[in-house]
């Protein structure tokens, strides 16, 4: 837990290694995360997260591959469908925001409220539908708003692509959505600004994943190469 004080004689004793070795865990966490990770349980492992982010830890290989792993795992979080709900504003398609939610508010008013009695609920459920629709068209437009401003704000991420490459090179619905799920998986392993502001509460617990030894493949190196260079 991150009220407690980080111990560094836990993973030195584990491993066998001098109280004196260098980088040291406590005062060099990613350097030596980055020597050792892989031969620590979790049980250990997790205690860097008192003294490490997800955003510093990705520039460990190991986690990196965890995280690559954990995307092919089917993660609700990241799915199509909760994404473009999540981050419309980066969602390219040309659906209009609010009419899934409009549907389903609609559906909710005539399925549940007054047990479906059509006489009773007329147009409830077509104008509570409309005011659902409306209220998500305004929150896109206000996650767009804070996107834009975050682009002026923030260096881009070297390994983002831009949307301008994206709008041009891509050409059917197949393909943009190809790429916006690549474009959310990346965003969620390397923990980008937007990723990080617009994510919720109870979103994917990166302590969970980045400590997972059972996310470890052979040749990880390897795979994560080959799947950041895949066009």
């Amino acid at each position: 837990s991150s009220s407690h004080p980080f111990d560094p004689s836990l993973p030195l004793n584990y491993l066998n290694l001098s109280l004196h070795y260098d980088p040291s865990p406590l005062h060099f966490p990613i350097a030596f995360l980055i020597n050792h990770l892989p031969n620590l349980p979790p049980h250990i492992a997790r205690h860097f997260s008192i003294v490490t982010t997800p955003k510093q830890r990705t520039v460990i290989p190991t986690i990196r591959n965890r995280r690559l792993k954990y995307t092919t795992t089917g993660p609700v979080q990241l799915s199509f469908q909760t994404a473009t709900r999540r981050w419309p504003h980066l969602w390219p398609g040309r659906e209009r925001g609010g009419v899934e939610e409009n549907r389903e508010e609609k559906n909710w008013v005539e399925q549940q409220f007054l047990q479906g009695n059509k006489q009773h609920v007329g147009k409830l459920g077509t104008l509570l539908g409309e005011y659902e629709e409306e209220r998500e068209a305004e929150r896109i437009r206000t996650l767009r708003r804070e996107k834009a401003s975050l682009d002026d704000e923030f260096v881009p991420e070297e390994e983002d692509e831009s949307e301008e490459e994206f709008e041009t090179e891509t050409e059917t619905e197949e393909e943009a959505r190809a790429w916006f799920e690549r474009h959310i998986r990346e965003q969620f392993i390397y923990v980008s600004q937007w990723y990080q502001i617009f994510s919720h509460v109870q979103d994917i617990d990166y302590d969970l994943v980045d400590w997972d030894e059972t996310l470890d493949t052979e040749d990880d190196r390897e795979a994560e190469e080959r799947w950041f260079d895949e066009e």
